[in-house]
């Protein structure tokens, strides 16, 4: 599978670190986490599962907002139609 490199502040980094789960790998935490954030909205019809490489087309620009770290503006949202 080809893989992704996508910049993560030292925050992130952190954060994701912090709410790993006992043996769960740093990547598999990132996505889990990056799941849950982008489900948090009701706005939109929710995927059932969000895969590796897949995800918003706009997720290393907004990943805090994704975390829920930062909120998101009025009227901001993903660019990614079925990103939520």
């Amino acid at each position: 599978m080809a893989r992704r490199t996508v910049y993560l502040p030292g925050s992130i980094e952190a954060l994701v670190r912090e709410r790993a789960r006992e043996g769960e790998s740093f990547s598999g935490a990132l996505v889990r986490l990056v799941e849950q954030g982008a489900l948090s909205g009701d706005d939109q019809e929710r995927p059932d599962w969000i895969g590796v490489g897949e995800g918003p087309g706009d997720l290393s620009m907004n990943l805090e907002k994704y975390l829920g770290i930062k909120p998101w503006g009025t009227g901001e949202g993903s660019r990614d139609e079925g990103a939520r």
